[in-house]
């Protein structure tokens, strides 16, 4: 349980601090030289997430009965800027996730996410890989490997066989830290992530940083499908110093394939006894009207900062972490 700090010191120091604001700079000014427009888009709007991995923070106005949502990503509402006209765009600003405090995790952080129109994913991947070289000065060039790959050579196992699941779950059991859940755990996919954050990343040489591509299908998120093998998503991960760093997609435009997918969301929150969320109904308008083709990513920015600066828990480069907020 979090325990609230009497300190009114900042948790990170002053150099840090100073630190963070040149790299703020540095990122605003890597896309105002490809004209790539800021926007900033509500950190509070009707709609949350349905994922049912992520958790919005949810408040009320007075005299509205309505729970508001404190935005995990500004991507929806970006979406809908796109629709719009806007071209390429990037936000650079908070986000709130209601998730477990950790050395990597603070409810409320820095997102950095942005847009391509016409760009594929490796466009987007190859963009991204200039902008980490530019922030963390040191950074070597990185490393590709599907998802595919990285399960059979981390844990010999075939994510997309037939006996993938018995498979998997036999595997983990040689991991004293997941062997239990992974016995027992019934979803796939939950049984697939729990490999990946526990075992496969953990082995990701943290000296290079390694995009993991072509999720499954059914971890698709905002993704399209591939259109040479439907197995696999057009998603991609960016891992480096032991953290993830990044998640992009090659953007989903159909607006009945939305839908679809937040009926899929819902029921699995069923399946995992989380409380329904409502789909947000402005974006599948949005895409009704027209998205175009595009990539987008967004990127964990306080997490460059701590690789930037050698530091171990985020706590140490945010001026004022959750326990002082």
């Amino acid at each position: 349980m979090l325990q609230p700090s009497d300190a009114w010191q900042p948790s990170a120091d002053l150099a840090t601090l100073q630190l963070r604001a040149a790299m703020l700079r540095q990122v605003r000014d890597f896309f105002y030289r490809r004209n790539v427009l800021e926007v900033d888009t509500p950190l509070l709007a009707r709609f949350g997430v349905t994922d049912p991995h992520l958790t919005n923070l949810t408040t009320q106005l007075s005299g509205d009965s309505h729970n508001w949502a404190l935005q995990t990503s500004p991507e929806f509402a970006m979406k809908r800027l796109l629709a719009a006209g806007s071209g390429c765009i990037y936000q650079l600003g908070k986000a709130f996730r209601d998730d477990e405090q950790s050395a990597r995790h603070n409810p409320e952080f820095t997102l950095l996410e942005w847009y391509r129109i016409g760009f594929d994913l490796k466009q987007l991947m190859d963009e991204l890989e200039q902008l980490v070289q530019l922030l963390l000065v040191d950074a070597p060039a990185a490393n590709y490997l599907t998802y595919q790959q990285a399960f059979q050579r981390y844990l010999q196992v075939d994510p997309f066989a037939v006996n993938s699941h018995s498979a998997l779950q036999q595997a983990l059991q040689s991991y004293a830290s997941v062997a239990d859940v992974a016995r027992r755990e019934t979803d796939s996919d939950t049984l697939q992530q729990l490999a990946m954050a526990c075992v496969i990343e953990p082995q990701l040489d943290p000296a290079i940083p390694t995009f993991i591509t072509h999720y499954p299908a059914s971890q698709a998120a905002l993704a399209c499908l591939s259109n040479t093998d439907s197995r696999v998503a057009e998603r991609f991960e960016l891992f480096y110093g032991g953290l993830e760093l990044a998640n992009g997609y090659h953007e989903l435009t159909d607006a009945m394939l939305q839908q679809q997918r937040f009926v899929a969301d819902q029921q699995q929150r069923s399946l995992l006894s989380r409380p329904p969320a409502s789909a947000d109904t402005r974006l599948v308008a949005a895409l009704t009207h027209g998205l175009p083709a595009c990539a987008g990513v967004a990127v964990g920015f306080d997490r460059l900062v701590m690789l930037r600066c050698g530091q171990q828990h985020i706590r140490q480069v945010l001026p004022f972490a959750i326990d002082r907020a």
